[in-house]
């Protein structure tokens, strides 16, 4: 049997000052070469002190870079005058024909304009990174010696990537495209029911690059700020990231249920939003979002089975989401900068403190409590509740709603 030899696996720097956008490039490159070292800054600066430092086989830099800008750190690169050239795709929103005439001379292997063409940017990456015909696998990363679920769990709580999928993202953009482009109504329908896709959304359109103006507080906002071309990027790139979606049935099945619970909340949100003339929208991705850290600890439970971890599945599954999911939740919310508006109607779901609530806040905590009864359990109680006296809505009301 003829020995495989195995391509050394390659460094590449990354520097882009979105977050989003920079995680995005991130999963792109690791899809082509999940063995690449990665080293990624938001700045130029940053960048050129990175480059005197390491020898890369690949450089990837949008022009508008903070300080130092990004054709600025591609002119220092040559000036090098390194032998070969160092392969460095330049990235911009610029597409008039001055700036590439400005860029052409400096000789990048590729200058990509924004949003990007994901097909286009992954053909290059494998021409840069790969030989003909080669493939690399990667396994999954292990465990360190010892560890406990619980210690694991700690250590990936500032660091988990969110939920699992629970949309196909890809056959959703198939369905909202047309022939000319990307129909954002039509896309917003085939999402909006996922949490992880709600949420990624939403915190890529108010970070740093996009925050244009009001604060961004529900999908459709997301969607209209973020443009359809990188919309569309970062729902698809979410798909390549691992454990996109739970293969395990045991998690899948826990899964189903926090996500029935997130559907039913989102509407009830919505109905009473309605019918009290208050931001529908709003209370939707309120309810769609008050289980993305319970969701997100069950991805990282299926990280650690897949990373060879043992887990009883009746016990350790329940004990593992009491004890972490709401600090999952909280965590991301942070990390990912959700707005606090946004953050204090998902708080209402669970429970009020003392103080004055909005009138959205007390929607969402009816919403909660109507998707929680079971189909035996009766709304009078309900009905007397303080939340139901403060929004003024009897049982007559909470019986249309039960009803829908």
């Amino acid at each position: 049997m003829t020995a495989v030899v195995l391509p050394a696996a390659p460094r590449v720097l990354i520097a882009e000052a979105d977050p989003w956008s920079r995680d995005l490039l991130q999963q792109v490159l690791l899809n082509v070469r999940c063995d690449a070292r990665l080293d990624l800054c938001s700045d130029g600066q940053e960048a050129l002190h990175l480059l005197a430092e390491n020898p890369y086989d690949l450089v990837i830099v949008d022009w508008e870079l903070p300080g130092v800008d990004g054709l600025n750190v591609l002119r220092n690169v040559r000036q090098r005058k390194r032998n070969p050239p160092l392969p460095f795709i330049l990235m911009s929103s610029r597409n008039d024909s001055a700036s590439v005439r400005e860029v052409l001379p400096l000789a990048p292997a590729a200058y990509l304009t924004k949003p990007l063409n994901m097909e286009s940017l992954t053909h290059r990456l494998q021409e840069l990174l790969l030989n003909a015909g080669e493939e690399v696998s990667c396994e999954m990363p292990s465990l360190a010696p010892g560890i406990t679920l619980s210690a694991y769990l700690e250590r990936r709580r500032e660091s988990a990537d969110g939920a699992p999928l629970m949309t196909d993202v890809q056959l959703a953009v198939k369905r909202s495209l047309n022939p000319n482009g990307l129909d954002l109504t039509v896309l917003k329908d085939e999402i909006r029911t996922d949490p992880q896709v709600t949420a990624v959304l939403i915190a890529a359109a108010n970070s740093a690059a996009h925050h244009l103006g009001a604060t961004v507080q529900t999908l459709s906002q997301a969607l209209h700020r973020l443009g359809t071309g990188q919309s569309m990027n970062l729902i698809l790139g979410l798909a390549l990231k691992r454990s996109a979606r739970l293969s395990d049935p045991f998690l899948a099945d826990y899964a189903e249920r926090y996500w029935e619970l997130s559907l039913r909340t989102a509407e009830y949100g919505r109905t009473l939003a309605r019918l009290l003339d208050l931001d529908q929208e709003r209370c939707y991705c309120a309810g769609m979002l008050h289980r993305l850290g319970d969701l997100a600890l069950l991805r990282c439970l299926q990280e650690w089975k897949q990373a060879g971890g043992e887990l009883d599945e009746w016990e350790e599954v329940g004990e593992a989401l009491a004890e972490f999911g709401a600090g999952y939740g909280s965590a991301l919310r942070t990390r990912w900068r959700l707005p606090l508006e946004l953050r204090e109607l998902i708080a209402a779901v669970y429970q009020f403190g003392g103080g004055v609530y909005s009138r959205e806040a007390l929607v969402m905590n009816m919403a909660a409590q109507l998707a929680r009864l079971t189909e035996h359990e009766g709304i009078e109680e309900l009905a007397k509740s303080r939340t139901a006296r403060l929004l003024k809505i009897g049982l007559p009301e909470l019986m249309r709603l039960r009803k829908k």
